[in-house]
């Protein structure tokens, strides 16, 4: 069992290293005996990979084992997005596993174990999956592999979601950074099978991701804001390495963060869609959420980091968006697991109905929500576990920072404490993986943002 360990979403690891054949071999026959002791040999499993280093080789040698072990499996024709392979397990009523290690380095490899639920699996179902990690592989029927097109009914679904005829209305030049992804022959094939233009960006795919990282954020997308500011109303769009994830430049070339573009698909989704219901958010996501539900009469219900624990709200509360602040959504309607090519047609959409740019979306939000919200995070190394819980311990009993009392604490997930000033926060939360503290810093100004990590960090 040494290397195996789930995470938030999956187990990861460096291929060659802990991602061996070995190991691969073990998690398939623990997958395997999961999903035979809670839904029997007749179970689908679907299995799809993403463009990374060995993903189709290691993927191939899961669904050789689950065969063998009797599961009929149906194995992507092509490289997958996450989204649509989970999709494809609520529409199938399929278990999943994914290879992908998503926006981690390239020398990463990783599993995603899907339930027919479609979204992250939950711990207490690694839990059990962990378990079986040492048991001896047992054949429990006959099984067969069968390469099968995950793309078509992931795309029908979409339509019914998405009003594709709205954003040909739109006059903004959309350019897409495939980022040598998954979402290369997803999203801009839905845009070109509606017929509407686009530009693109490294539309191909590349184990190494073109020397960088498959992560949409500003520090990889250098050439796409380059490309954005240097054509006239243009706005860019990106994914990560299995577009589980989104990244979005407006018009002035800068990158809008996940909270902006969570707030401004709330507003856009009750307002056009009519949809009612909730908002799920993570105690990591900006307090402007909150402000906007607030204004719109939006219930808001507060999960842990991770979109694991999202999608398990979503499930339960059948909420009108679910999102996270390091950039993945989903909607009412679709599948409780973050879906980033959804999350860019849905962008396009709210400027389509409001006949607006980006930009004045943003502007909008930051009036409707009453200020400008800013974020920052730090990571702080600590000697082991045990200092991982002083330092916890510590912020727990805090009463006051700087100029500021503590107005309210939320222990859901780790210790995030409230300010008097109704307008700052700071969450302090123990990382899963390694003795490391994140501690999440928002404000209405980027002074006292400063002013809280002089004191705290």
């Amino acid at each position: 069992m040494d290397g195996i360990k789930f995470g938030t979403d999956g187990w990861r690891a460096i291929v060659g290293k802990d991602f061996n054949k070995d190991n691969v071999t073990k998690v398939c026959n623990a997958v395997g005996k999961y999903v035979y002791k809670n839904f029997g040999a007749s179970k689908k499993i679907i299995i799809g990979y993403d463009p990374r280093n060995m993903a189709d080789e290691f993927s191939y040698l899961a669904a050789e084992i689950l065969s063998q072990m009797g599961f009929e499996i149906l194995y992507s024709d092509k490289v997958v997005p996450t989204p649509v392979l989970a999709y494809n397990a609520k529409h199938l009523n399929a278990c999943a596993l994914m290879f992908t290690a998503s926006h981690n380095p390239p020398e990463y490899l990783g599993i995603k174990f899907i339930p027919d639920y479609a979204g992250p699996a939950t711990s207490e179902i690694t839990d059990k999956i962990i378990a079986y990690l040492e048991d001896k592989p047992e054949k429990f029927a006959d099984g067969k592999i069968e390469k099968y097109d995950f793309s078509k009914d992931y795309f029908e679904h979409l339509e019914s979601l998405i009003d594709f005829e709205k954003i040909k209305t739109l006059k903004t030049n959309i350019i897409f950074d495939g980022l040598y992804s998954a979402s290369i022959g997803y999203f801009d094939k839905l845009l070109t099978l509606h017929g509407i233009k686009f530009e693109s960006l490294h539309l191909w795919h590349d184990k190494n991701f073109g020397g960088g990282m498959p992560e949409p954020k500003p520090k990889y997308l250098k050439e796409l804001i380059g490309k954005v500011k240097s054509e006239t109303n243009s706005i860019g769009f990106a994914n990560d390495g299995d577009a589980d994830r989104f990244g979005v430049i407006n018009e002035q070339g800068e990158y809008v963060t996940p909270n902006e573009i969570i707030a401004i698909l709330l507003i856009h989704l009750k307002k056009h869609k009519n949809l009612t219901g909730s908002l799920v958010k993570t105690v990591g996501a900006s307090l402007m959420l909150n402000k906007a539900a607030e204004k719109l009469d939006v219930d808001v219900i507060e999960t842990a980091v991770g979109f694991k624990h999202v999608g398990e709200a979503m499930r339960k509360f059948n909420p009108i968006i679910g999102g996270e602040e390091s950039g993945g959504l989903s909607i009412q309607g679709h599948i409780p697991e973050k879906d980033g090519i959804l999350a860019n047609l849905l962008v396009l959409e709210a400027m389509a109905y409001e006949n607006k740019s980006l930009t004045e979306l943003q502007k909008e939000l930051e009036n409707f929500a009453g200020c400008k919200f800013f974020n920052d995070r730090i990571d702080k190394k600590v000697s082991n576990s045990d200092e991982v819980k002083k330092v916890l311990e510590t912020f727990k009993n805090l009463e006051q920072i700087g100029d500021y009392k503590i107005s309210k604490k939320d222990f859901k997930d780790g210790v995030k404490l409230y300010l008097s000033d109704n307008a700052s926060w700071v969450l302090v939360r123990p990382s899963g993986t390694e003795p490391l503290l994140r501690i999440y810093f928002e404000s209405d100004s980027t002074a006292k943002i400063e002013e809280f990590k002089k004191i705290l960090a």
